[in-house]
């Protein structure tokens, strides 16, 4: 199992996840605790060595609005298919999402310093080239947004089973007791109490995997319930309400469709946006797709409230894609960005051809 996180030049976090494997099976998601606290009727839990562990939340926000888009997260965002970024192109989107001329030449003189870019010209007409993987934070992950689409179409039912994994890791060895803690939480878990997390996805091999690599194998226990409590008996659903932020996750979904909505009306508008344009309104809605999907923990349908956004937001989000992407065929210019390809899961369309 694999997970990163590291900061751009906004300090904004950037989290990478995988949530399902070729058969629809979960097998990794994202979360991130915020400074808050845990949500109203949550218990406080603590990790297997008895200190306070916040559960999973949404990832928060930087700089404030919910569509702003990072400069290094841009420049990954116009990677063309050749490998390449325009760097006309690039203060062209970038003033558009109001950046400044000189945050553009800060971000960039950074990448090619840490060897991701090389630099070839100067100003508006250099051309950069990307040296390593260049998809960048924006990327979607195919296989968690593979799970997500089928569970809106009915695809992925919960079959009633709690996964719980229970720990207890002495503070000598606190470093494998928090790398354990925090992949629980990555896999989209909630810690119950002291040691104690739940998911409702059967991610054991994953967990167990990271336990052996960590030398605490012998200190994890894994059980299942179909008869999950927390005080009185209640319902799934009001379960999933008490151990996961479901307002921070919906609030998200909100920002996405409102998002979605704005790009549509902006190609469907009397005048069309232009090429420049068009870009920013994808790096713009692919940042927004993002932000509500990687935090995200996937939870099936019939633990969620209904109606609940995330189905409606992802619908929305593939309509306006698709109307990007049409738009580019109608009037493709140069190569498209590898963003384009990289959606192509998401829409089942072809990205535009130079």
């Amino acid at each position: 199992m694999k997970s990163t996180s590291a900061a751009d030049d906004s300090g904004e976090p950037v989290k990478t996840t995988a949530v399902a494997d070729s058969s629809g099976k979960p097998t990794r998601t994202t979360a991130t605790a915020d400074g808050s606290g845990a949500p109203t009727g949550t218990t406080a839990a603590t990790d297997g060595g008895g200190r306070p562990v916040r559960p999973p939340t949404a990832v928060p926000e930087e700089g404030g609005a919910s569509d702003a888009v990072p400069t290094r997260t841009l420049v990954h965002a116009l990677v063309r298919t050749d490998g390449t970024v325009d760097a006309g192109e690039l203060y062209q989107v970038a003033g558009l999402l109001s950046m400044t001329d000189q945050q553009v030449r800060l971000c960039v003189k950074r990448l090619v310093a840490e060897g991701l870019f090389t630099q070839e010209g100067r100003g508006r007409r250099a051309v950069l080239r990307a040296v390593a993987e260049p998809s960048g934070p924006l990327a979607p992950d195919v296989s968690s947004v593979r799970l997500a689409y089928r569970q809106d179409q009915g695809l992925a039912p919960w079959d009633g089973v709690w996964h719980l994994f229970a720990f207890a890791v002495p503070e000598s060895a606190r470093a494998a007791r928090d790398a354990l803690r925090d992949a629980l939480l990555g896999l989209g878990a909630a810690p119950l109490q002291g040691g104690l997390y739940v998911t409702a996805h059967p991610v054991e091999p994953l967990v167990e995997q990271r336990a052996g690599q960590l030398g605490v194998a012998s200190q994890l226990a894994c059980l299942t319930s179909t008869d999950l409590r927390i005080g009185a008996p209640a319902e799934p659903r009001e379960l999933t309400a008490a151990l996961w932020p479901l307002d921070g996750i919906a609030a998200r979904y909100g920002e996405l469709a409102a998002a979605a909505r704005d790009c549509l009306d902006r190609l469907e508008g009397p005048e069309p946006p232009t090429g420049p344009e068009r870009l920013m309104l994808a790096v713009r809605l692919a940042a927004v797709f993002t932000r509500a999907m990687r935090p995200d923990p996937l939870l099936p349908p019939e633990l969620l409230p209904r109606p609940w956004p995330g189905a409606r937001a992802r619908e929305l989000f593939s309509t306006a894609w698709a109307a990007l992407t049409t738009a580019a065929e109608r009037d493709p210019g140069p190569s498209s960005p590898r963003l384009f390809a990289l959606y192509e899961e998401l829409t089942g369309r072809t990205a535009p051809e130079a």
